[in-house]
């Protein structure tokens, strides 16, 4: 079964936003540093703040056959 074009989409943004694992922000600013996983993420999404712009696919015209 194929997805959908819509939620391919999706998938790929969601992977985009994630969280930086834990033991990265260790690493990076160190052991003594309380900084939050989503410090490291270049993109920042949020439901209410920003949507993903998604247009829906291009349907054909029922009654023109």
């Amino acid at each position: 079964m194929r997805k959908t074009q819509k939620k391919i989409k999706l998938s790929k943004a969601g992977k985009r936003t994630k969280w930086a694992p834990f033991w990265t922000v260790l690493k990076k600013f160190g052991a003594g540093k309380r900084v939050h996983p989503s410090a490291m993420t270049r993109i920042k999404r949020h439901w209410t703040r920003t949507k993903l712009k998604i247009k829906p696919r291009r349907m054909k015209k029922k009654h023109l056959g």
